[in-house]
């Protein structure tokens, strides 16, 4: 396995679409990296320089500490799994698995070896004998992550490997590359737009907008200390709520009129109306079975902003009642106002 650094890195594409703007990246080996954002962010270009199937316009690409910048994709030594399986459809998953080692004129006795492996692996041996039509979605996958493995490289891409899966596909999958990752120390660089899939999969978690670099940090760091309001509202779920910083008293010391507060809705408690730090109106409540999410207007006659609150199951709430809302003070985040920058604490 190998590190993946990036330097500067920016692509802008004839008709002036600038996708990455001067990314400074560096993935430690053996590291899970994920790359995550809106659609059009940059994520998805800056894979695809990394694999060699996009040339940058600046910058450099290191793996290891060979600079692959100029090489074409086949000499970097990189795997990559994408969106669509690509598997081919007349062949059996045995064949699939083997074929790009074939290709490379490997050893007959390596070929089986690594395709034992990595059947194994991937609980593929009872469908080896298979064609693709026979697979389930999930099994289809598991033969595109499969046919990477067998590659060894230094460098896992893989490109919203998990988007044409269904809910619980999604998840069980997403455990299989967890285990996956943790039995193989390999390095992977992994792009979505799914939050919860960044922060359940990444050892580090790296946020873009526009074509640039927001946070980079663990999932936990990124979810307790935001470093902007876009971070703030794009990691976690239910989203953050954002509120005027001079809206709730004596939440802040000093003046809040330039700060906006942002508050989860896991760090806001219901109590009684006049007990907590605000009363609010109670618009809609929906049963979650494990908690209540509900929805609030602010002020006792819900005037003001909405907010969401998460709650216990057993909570005792119920639409167009006021309701006082808790803050947890331990919990706050501010930010300024205009440049959305995070402000201490």
């Amino acid at each position: 396995m190998a590190s993946v650094r990036l330097e500067g890195l920016r692509k802008t594409y004839p008709n002036g679409h600038v996708a990455a703007q001067g990314l400074d990246l560096e993935i430690v080996d053996g590291e899970f990296m994920v790359l995550v954002g809106p659609s059009g962010c940059g994520k998805s270009t800056a894979l695809r320089m990394i694999a060699g199937l996009e040339t940058p316009t600046g910058g450099r690409i290191l793996i290891g500490e060979r600079d692959v910048t100029a090489l074409p994709p086949q000499d970097r030594d990189i795997a990559m799994v994408f969106q669509t399986y690509a598997l081919y459809p007349h062949m059996t998953v045995r064949e699939n698995l083997a074929f790009g080692l074939r290709m490379r004129g490997t050893e007959k006795g390596e070929i089986e070896r690594r395709v034992g492996e990595a059947s194994r692996a991937l609980g593929l041996e009872p469908v080896l004998d298979r064609k693709p039509a026979q697979l389930s979605g999930g099994q289809r996958q598991r033969v595109a992550l499969g046919r990477a493995i067998v590659r060894d490289p230094k460098v896992f891409l893989f490109d919203e490997p998990l988007s044409n899966l269904d809910a619980k596909l999604r998840v069980e999958t997403r455990a299989e590359l967890a285990r996956l990752h943790r039995r193989l120390g390999a390095t992977i660089v992994y792009v979505t737009h799914d939050q919860e899939e960044a922060m359940t999969l990444g050892s580090r978690v790296a946020v873009m907008r526009d074509g640039f670099l927001q946070q980079v940090a663990p999932p936990m760091d990124m979810y307790r200390h935001p470093a902007n309001r876009f971070v703030a509202g794009f990691v976690g779920s239910p989203a953050m709520n954002f509120l005027p910083g001079d809206l709730i008293g004596g939440l802040r010391q000093g003046a809040a009129r330039d700060a906006v507060l942002g508050v989860r809705p896991h760090d806001m408690t219901l109590v009684s109306a006049s007990a907590g730090d605000i009363d609010a109106l109670v618009d809609v409540v929906e049963p979650r079975g494990s908690e209540l999410l509900v929805y609030l207007r602010l002020g006792p006659r819900g005037d003001g902003p909405e907010v969401k609150v998460v709650a216990p199951p057993e909570t005792s709430v119920e639409a167009e009642r006021v309701a006082g809302v808790k803050f947890d003070r331990e919990r706050l985040h501010w930010f300024d106002r205009d440049s959305g920058e995070r402000l201490s604490p």
